[in-house]
């Protein structure tokens, strides 16, 4: 499963404006709604802080990946977001984060939820890959680095 397959370019915001978690978790929402018409923004959200209420989806090293599955898709979507100043998400390490994955996964799929989340993850514990995002100023800039990252993998 390669993370280009699921991340259009249109998901991407390099600058989220959201100074806490809810509002980070809406904002990311609001980019996987604008593309995907068939997904309500408030259902979305409600599954996202649904899953954070079992624990924090911040996990460590500046990076949160929020997911959940959503009835009525047939394939993961994700979209990418980050914070200039960080945030408080209730990391494992106490840390603020400043890079967010978020994933919708369809609602009887664990397989490739679980699938897509390890890519993330596995991508994300490349320290220079998420230097490489921290600097990236461009949505286009993000998404060469993330894609260039994924197909070395």
């Amino acid at each position: 499963m390669k993370l280009s397959d699921l991340l259009d370019i249109k998901n991407i915001t390099v600058a989220m404006k959201a100074r806490n978690k809810n509002l980070a978790i809406e904002e990311l929402a609001d980019l996987i709604v604008e593309c995907n018409h068939s997904i309500k923004k408030d259902d979305l959200i409600k599954i996202l802080l649904e899953r954070e209420r079992l624990g924090s989806t911040g996990i460590g090293d500046g990076v949160a990946i929020p997911h959940g599955k959503v009835p009525g898709i047939t394939e993961p979507i994700i979209s990418f977001g980050k914070s200039e100043s960080g945030l408080d998400f209730d990391s494992m390490d106490g840390q603020p984060v400043y890079l967010f994955f978020l994933l919708v996964a369809p609602e009887n799929s664990a397989n490739i939820h679980l699938k897509a989340l390890a890519r993330i993850a596995k991508i994300l514990k490349n320290q220079s890959l998420r230097k490489q995002l921290l600097e990236a100023k461009t949505r286009e800039d993000i998404y060469k680095v993330i894609i260039n990252d994924d197909e070395e993998l």
